[in-house]
């Protein structure tokens, strides 16, 4: 039966649009149930052994879908997981309709406007509200950057838009400090690097977590640790 249900979804996904294929899986864009969705497969590793290669995959689905399950528990703006296969790794999620990334929205925002930072303030401190929520559940990201959190309209004259976390791919459940702060340092990095002059977004957006987080001073700590070990590795690169 688990073979006969993987065959089944092997040709489901054979007829989707392929959106992206990274080294870890394919994602997939279609229809789900009358819903429009995205699926994420994890492919075999060739490179693995094939035991231990399924272990790991299965482990990674399994993580992927216990974070997103865990967040939507909390309230948390994550994709619906519509269904997921445990013998092909795919995941069937709602797609996020009417939306665009926070990456593409900066930039845009950095090529349009002469003072672009006054545009993007009122984001910062959202952004930072979110992730001390997602931290707070002990859900850690694996990989925070502006691509993957996304900014969705209200719908027809509403201009408020709703903040969405995605792609939970490297995520993993961790209740200790250091794990969020390194975390949060991804994000610093990213964010700085795909996004020059927005060291005061960043500030506001930690500023912002800080006061929202009920653990945000060990958390912070912790990020200051990892900087500096950061700056230290710099030096001696």
């Amino acid at each position: 039966m688990a073979l006969e249900n993987s065959m089944a979804v092997s040709d489901y996904l054979g007829k989707l649009e392929l959106l992206k294929q990274g080294a870890e899986a394919r994602v997939y864009r279609g229809v789900f149930l009358g819903k429009p969705a995205i699926t994420k497969e994890r492919f075999p590793k060739k490179y693995r052994h094939p035991v231990l290669d399924e272990k790991l995959t299965h482990r990674r689905t399994v993580q992927e879908v216990r974070s997103i399950l865990r967040l939507r528990r909390a309230g948390i703006p994550v994709p619906v997981v519509y269904f997921v296969d445990y013998t092909s790794h795919s995941i069937f999620l709602e797609e996020i309709l009417a939306s665009v990334t926070l990456r593409d929205h900066i930039m845009l925002m950095q090529q349009s406007h002469a003072d672009p930072v006054e545009h993007l303030e009122p984001l910062a401190p959202r952004v930072g509200r979110i992730l001390a929520q997602m931290h707070d559940e002990d859900v850690i990201h694996g990989d925070l950057t502006t691509s993957n959190i996304l900014l969705r309209s209200g719908g027809a004259g509403d201009q408020e838009t709703d903040l969405v976390l995605i792609d939970f791919g490297l995520s993993y459940i961790s209740a200790l400090p250091e794990d969020k702060g390194v975390d949060l340092y991804v994000l610093e990095k990213a964010f700085l690097s795909t996004h020059p002059n927005t060291e005061a977004l960043f500030e506001k957006l930690l500023k912002s977590y800080t006061a929202a987080s009920k653990k945000s001073s060990a958390v912070i700590k912790k990020l200051d640790e990892v900087r500096l070990r950061g700056r230290k590795r710099s030096m001696v690169g």
